[in-house]
């Protein structure tokens, strides 16, 4: 399950070319038996995310790629409650025996230097706390890249999901299951 907002969503590019749509691809290359649900929606917050656990557990997902917390940044919101959401999340997935790979972000520059530190270091000491798989940064490579982002320079092209699904599918990779 890609559990996210407008990054998982794919905002800004046709259908069937969001990222998870991409990487339901690798995943198929590569042999593995998985189907990827795509429970990401635009514009939501580490809040919106807590309150859409009770459906996103009901469907049983084995893997969970959380991806949520880049809306609270853009808006300034405290990291603390950031914090607490994804803790929340993370440990929701977990006790209902799902894995979780959590994918970090980071913010434009111009949020200075302790915002930014702060909320980077969020992931990561999740990670850490939760023992969960991290994915360092979901955009790697893509959104220092103009080509590979849309106009608003948030959001990935669909040749910018392509990628992004190819740093999601190294990290995932180790997690899967081979088919038989």
């Amino acid at each position: 399950m890609a559990f996210g907002d407008s990054l998982t969503a794919g905002y800004g590019v046709a259908a069937g070319l969001s990222y998870p749509d991409y990487l339901q691809k690798e995943i198929d290359a590569a042999g593995y038996a998985y189907r990827v649900v795509n429970m990401g929606i635009s514009g939501d917050t580490t809040s919106g995310g807590v309150n859409r656990m009770e459906e996103a557990v009901m469907r049983k997902p084995e893997i969970v790629i959380l991806e949520l917390g880049g809306n609270d940044g853009l808006r300034g919101l405290p990291l603390e409650a950031t914090r607490r959401n994804l803790d929340e999340m993370a440990a929701r997935f977990q006790s209902a025996g799902s894995k979780v790979l959590l994918a970090g972000m980071t913010l434009p520059r111009n949020y200075g230097p302790d915002y930014i530190k702060g909320f980077e270091s969020i992931y990561v000491d999740l990670a850490g706390q939760k023992r969960m798989a991290l994915i360092p940064f979901l955009l790697e490579g893509v959104a220092t890249d103009p080509r590979l982002m849309q106009g608003d320079a948030i959001h990935p092209t669909a040749e910018g999901n392509r990628r992004v699904a190819a740093t999601v599918f190294r990290y995932l990779k180790p997690m899967l299951k081979q088919a038989r």
